[in-house]
């Protein structure tokens, strides 16, 4: 059994099906439409190799009374003393950097977001590369066979994404200390943190998911109105999704530096009381 063309126009499929255009260049756009998709390979690549650099290192993660939301929460025996404000369930049994365990809920919350999808399906496997520009791929399978299919586990990320937004907030809130354990402190390292904190909430709350969950499901919502008053915020704040996934992304990295240098002693954190 021969193998079909998909360039049959009476066999193929996407831009190649019955009733297309036939239209033999990849796109008539004369725009710089592979920009977007450049600038994202290349934003989202940097943060993957920081990223991971970063938790194989094990290393300048805390500085009293900050720590990094990278390590956070610390659970490991090999944690630097200090940091564990959650105990140490994990021990000494995991011989890597306890950062690698960590990562995992919020990367794959990311991951699987729905606007990180787009992103990556664009600039990555040019699934498709922009509107109105043909795909290189001869078939279109969608999310339903392995790996993509695990993307429909979005929403249980969802829920381990609302738990670090829980703990990254207490983290902040850690940040009033000095460096004795004492309350009352308020530095740099504090605002920084509360920020990430914020923008952190805010993506994980502008979620398409989220959204599903606050007002999914209902056919009247005359007769649920506080579910429909955290279905409108919700929408607001999912309207601003993209550009929270950026900003709190770029901040995430941001505070981490920060972090990092304090503990390499670059400077000392500026104090407002």
């Amino acid at each position: 059994m021969t193998k079909a063309d998909p360039t049959d126009r009476t066999t193929g499929t996407g831009v190649h099906a019955p009733g297309r255009a036939r239209i033999s260049a990849r796109t008539l756009r004369t725009d710089r439409w592979w920009m977007p998709q450049l600038i994202t390979a290349l934003v989202l690549g940097l943060f993957a190799i920081y990223a991971t650099l970063r938790a194989f290192q094990n290393g300048d993660y805390y500085s009293k009374p900050y720590l990094s939301p990278l390590y956070s929460p610390c659970l490991s025996t090999k944690c630097v003393p200090g940091s564990s404000d959650f105990g140490e369930p994990i021990g000494s049994w995991f011989p890597l950097s306890p950062a690698i365990l960590i990562l995992i809920f919020p990367l794959g919350f990311r991951m699987t977001c729905y606007y990180y999808r787009k992103a990556y399906y664009r600039s990555f496997w040019l699934s498709p590369p922009a509107c109105a520009v043909a795909e290189p791929h001869a078939k279109y399978t969608g999310e339903t066979r392995f790996p993509l299919v695990l993307q429909n586990i979005h929403r249980y990320f969802w829920y381990a994404a609302m738990v670090f937004s829980v703990i990254l907030t207490f983290d902040a809130v850690l940040g009033f200390r000095d460096e004795k354990g004492n309350w009352g402190h308020m530095g740099l390292g504090t605002v920084v943190l509360l920020v990430n904190a914020a923008l952190i909430w805010a993506y994980t709350l502008s979620c398409h998911s989220c959204r599903h969950i606050t007002g999914g499901r209902l056919k009247h919502f005359s007769k649920h109105p506080v579910r429909y008053w955290a279905w409108m915020q919700v929408s607001a704040l999912n309207a601003k999704h993209m550009q929270l996934a950026w900003v709190s992304l770029v901040w995430l990295v941001l505070t981490d530096v920060y972090v990092f240098l304090l503990a390499r002693g670059a400077f000392s954190d500026p104090r407002f009381f």
